[in-house]
């Protein structure tokens, strides 16, 4: 599947599988609506919200990360923002 986003393309290998969902019929027809003026089908519509919000939830890495910080582990003071986004 791919899906764009920000200018990133978004490639993942899926395995496909059918599910039933019952809307309201007038939040169907907006979404309908929604997904004709982006050129996609109403599968592919919710298929891209659903990645956008799903996407946004952390990994086991980054939540390590999360509460290193929160905890003040690890932490490196940043004194030149534009040599540590060059370093990055």
């Amino acid at each position: 599947m791919y899906f764009y986003t920000r200018k990133i393309i978004y490639i993942m290998k899926t395995s496909k599988v059918q599910t039933a969902f019952r809307f309201d019929e007038e939040l169907i027809e907006m979404i309908k609506e929604k997904a004709k003026a982006q050129r996609r089908s109403l599968n592919n519509y919710i298929e891209v919200l659903l990645y956008k919000d799903v996407g946004n939830i952390p990994n086991a890495e980054t939540k390590k990360a999360i509460v290193e910080v929160m905890e003040g582990k690890n932490l490196e003071e940043i004194e030149d923002i534009d040599a540590f986004m060059d370093s990055i």
